[in-house]
This record gives structure tokens, C-alpha cells and sequence, in this order.
């Protein structure tokens, strides 16, 4: 009998080790190296599944060809029926692709799948796998959520093998496993939920969607201390991995693409969790501003662009004098560090000094920015808590900050500006290279080079 090959795998990164060591050298993170034993023999010779005319894959050899000898003809994508969940897709689903939802539980990765599966089992062949739920469960769900129960096939099954046979039968175009920690493959010793058993089960279904053009939607659990190691491992061999976000206290959900091998990554959906389950925002950037009548000092709006579209945010500050030896430099929603840099350029720059204050920063609704356009309002921000100076109401700022105090201009500068102009502001801070060449309707728009530029232009209000 062949020895299996013990690895170690770590559970923030993915990234494979021979030989167990405290720390990750890609990550760098501490003590997350969890062993994993490859499997030989059985099961890793994965079957053959048979061929579909769907699908250019088989359990054949494969050809070499030339590249100008491809087909470039588009996939047909199938519409989930929700315009957020497809918007983070690319487009809707491709047949044969592997697409992992991740979340914390509770976030609703299930009521979203349910939602779209019973809608799409009316169209066509959809097979609902619970691992973790009995089948009375999800009918009770189903009916509380007034869902048609009429056209979804369910089944309760951990064993891959079983879901592949079963799979193999009823040839479903769409098959959804909930949840692939639970899962287990043939021949692996190991416990469902580990590294090796995630790792096996999640190769062997891709292999099945693979060769027969079926839609595979894998659904993932992330702890709250991102100890356990199945979704970094998956997300080097799906085609898309799409991560469902909530802040706890908020009812709304967002939807984020964090790889997608068709469509744009960072791809941003947001719903809204009532009691029929997760309904889509048409126009999330409504739900994150502030709609008090005065303005407020430390609020400033700025616009953001996730994935294909721009999102207007309101970004809150809070600057306080300093009870602690050290200041505190807190920021929910946006990286401590850029916060920190900002504040140096604002003293460097800008002239204002925030050594002795403690500094908050807050991202109203939950949302993550990621993207460099938010520098100049968290600046602007800051300096309206510092001086109890509010912004007005209706202006707008994005650019990002350089170590010298200049504004350098940022993607999508002019549907940023058409966006505000659309809600109902009427003037603009930009980067002068983000200035549009042509006048916007009801919008003023003032191009600045330096801080400099932005600290005369709210002096002149």
C-alpha cells in the first residue's frame, strides 16, 4: 500500500509547506500550518465521469492545439434571476465553472442560494446537497419565505462519491453543496472539515462539474478567528469565489467578489435582509448616506468604485483629545495604516497637527474601502471633527494623497462626478486631472493640484 504525503497547509494563505514551522513565509502569519496528508491509491485516482455535449471537457486525454485554433465563441450565461447576485457573477453563471460562496454563519448564504434555486428549478435541473440541514428544514425555510417547493430536488448527503453517482442519474444543470466542510471523500483519513477532506471533496466535485458542464456552487463557512482552512484552500481552484459580508447590527448584506475567472473581482452586490428573505438594493448608494437636514462636522462624502459601477459612502470622523500616553488611531471599515500615513500628511502639508488628538474613523453601513480615492475625504474629514467645521451638504470629494501633499487622480474620475451629480450634489473636490473637460449640469466641479488648493476652495464657502 502506497505511504500518503504529509504537508502542511496554512489556513490564512493556502500555501503548501513540507514540514511544519510557526510561522507562514507567504502570509506571515503565526501557528495557522495545519498538517494535511495527501491521499494515494484509491482516493486519488478520481473516476472518470462521463463525457456531456454541453461542455468541452471529458475524462479523455487532452489535445494540444494552437492558441489561434480556440473557439472564442462566449459562454451562454445562466441568469440567477437576482441582478445583484449576477452583477458579482460577471454576468450570471457559466456551465462547468466552481463558484464558492464564503461567509460567517448566519450571513444568509443559504437563504440567498434558496431564493435563487427554487426560482431557477422552474427553468431547468437544479440539485440542492445539505450536509448540514435536514430536508424538513429547508422545506420549513422555503415555506416561511414563501418559496415555489414544486420544482427543487433536494438531497441530505455528505459522502462525494454518493453526490457524483446520484448527480450522474439525475444530470442536474445546476448542483449546490451546503456546506462543503461537512463533506468527505473515499479514502481519506481524516475527519470532515479538515484540510485533507476539504481539499479531496472540493477536487472531486470540480472534477465532476468539469467534465460534465454542470454548474457547481460550493458553499463555505469562515470562523470569526479564520482558523479553519477549507475556503483559502478552495480559492486556488475555483473559477469564482464570492464572499457574503454583514456587520452583525445591520440588516443590509454585501456581496463581494473576491476572484472571478469571468467577470471583474471586487465586484460589489448589496441586499437588504428582511423577513421574506434577502431582496436586492437597486441603488445602494441611497442606503449609505446621511440623511439629517444639517450637516455635521467630520462627515464627508466621497465616492468609491467597486468593481464596474461608483458607490457614493459617507465617511464619519471623530477627533478627541488624547487621555493615553500614545494617541489612538482607530478606523472601522478603512486600513489603520493609510490612516496613519494621511495624518502624516496632514501635518507635514496641511499644517494641522494631530499628535495629542485620538482619531476615529468610520465607514457608515458597513462598507470595506479598499480603493485609494477615499484618501482626501478621510482627510477633510478629520480636519471637520478637529475644528467643528462641517463640510456643506452638498459637496463631494475623491482623489488620493501623495507624501508630498499633491492630489494625484484616480480610474473613473468622470462617472464619479455624473454619479454625485445624480443624488443631488452640486460641487466637487477632484484632482485636477479628473477635471471633466466639459461642464456637468448642476454640478461645479474644482480641480486641485495640492492640499493647498482644497483647503482654499472650503476657506472660500
Amino acid at each position: 500500500m502506497a505511504k500518503s504525503k504529509t504537508q502542511f497547509v496554512c489556513s490564512e494563505c493556502g500555501a503548501d509547506y513540507s514540514k511544519w514551522q510557526g510561522q507562514c513565509g507567504e502570509c506571515k502569519a503565526w501557528n495557522t500550518l495545519k498538517e494535511f496528508r495527501e491521499a494515494t491509491g484509491a482516493a486519488a485516482r478520481q473516476p472518470n465521469f462521463q463525457d456531456d455535449k454541453r461542455t468541452g471537457f471529458s475524462g479523455s486525454r487532452s489535445q494540444i492545439q494552437k492558441l489561434s485554433d480556440v473557439s472564442l465563441e462566449e459562454q451562454a450565461r445562466i441568469p440567477t434571476g437576482m441582478g445583484e447576485f449576477d452583477r458579482v457573477l460577471g454576468g450570471g453563471l457559466v456551465s462547468g465553472s466552481a463558484v464558492l460562496i464564503g461567509g460567517h454563519p448566519g450571513a444568509g448564504k443559504s437563504t440567498l442560494l434558496l431564493q435563487t434555486l427554487c426560482h431557477l428549478a422552474r427553468q431547468l435541473p437544479v440539485l440542492y446537497v445539505s450536509g448540514e440541514e435536514s430536508v424538513q428544514q429547508i422545506a420549513l425555510r422555503a415555506q416561511r419565505l414563501n418559496l415555489p417547493m414544486d420544482a427543487l430536488s433536494i438531497l441530505a448527503e455528505t459522502s462525494v462519491a454518493s453526490i457524483t453517482e446520484t448527480a450522474q442519474e439525475t444530470r442536474p444543470r445546476i448542483l449546490v453543496i451546503d456546506s462543503i466542510q461537512v463533506m468527505h471523500a473515499p479514502d481519506v483519513e481524516s475527519a470532515p472539515g479538515s484540510v485533507s477532506q476539504v481539499r479531496e471533496s472540493a477536487a472531486w466535485l470540480t472534477r465532476f462539474a468539469k467534465q460534465t458542464g454542470t454548474v457547481l456552487i460550493l458553499v463555505g463557512h469562515v470562523t470569526k478567528d479564520g482558523s479553519l482552512a477549507g475556503p483559502k484552500v478552495l480559492e486556488h481552484m475555483i473559477d469564482a469565489s464570492v464572499m457574503l459580508e454583514s456587520s452583525g447590527d445591520s440588516r443590509f448584506r454585501t456581496l463581494r467578489a473576491i476572484k472571478n475567472r469571468f467577470g471583474a473581482v471586487n465586484e460589489l452586490g448589496v441586499f437588504a435582509m428582511l423577513d421574506v428573505g434577502l431582496k436586492e438594493v437597486k441603488n445602494p448608494s441611497s442606503i449609505f448616506l446621511n440623511k439629517s437636514s444639517e450637516p455635521s462636522p467630520g462627515s464627508v462624502v466621497t465616492v468609491v468604485w467597486e468593481g464596474t459601477r461608483p458607490l457614493l459612502i459617507e465617511l464619519q470622523a471623530l477627533v478627541d483629545g488624547t487621555s493615553m500616553g500614545h494617541p489612538r488611531r482607530i478606523a472601522v471599515g478603512l486600513d489603520t495604516n493609510r490612516l496613519s500615513m494621511i495624518l502624516a500628511i496632514l501635518n507635514r502639508h496641511g499644517g494641522v497637527f494631530t499628535g495629542d488628538q485620538d482619531v476615529f474613523l468610520n465607514v457608515v453601513g458597513g462598507v470595506r474601502v479598499t480603493e485609494t480615492s477615499a484618501d482626501l475625504a478621510t482627510l477633510l474629514a478629520v480636519v471637520s471633527s478637529l475644528r467643528d467645521k462641517p463640510l456643506p451638504k452638498d459637496w463631494v470629494v475623491f482623489g488620493e494623497l501623495g507624501l508630498n501633499g499633491e492630489l494625484r487622480p484616480v480610474p473613473n474620475g468622470l462617472e464619479r462626478i455624473t454619479e454625485a451629480a445624480k443624488h443631488g450634489f452640486r460641487k466637487a473636490i477632484v484632482p485636477k486631472a479628473n477635471a471633466p473637460k466639459k461642464p456637468i449640469e448642476g454640478m461645479t466641479v474644482i480641480g486641485a493640484n495640492r492640499l493647498d488648493d482644497v483647503f482654499s476652495a472650503w476657506a472660500d464657502v
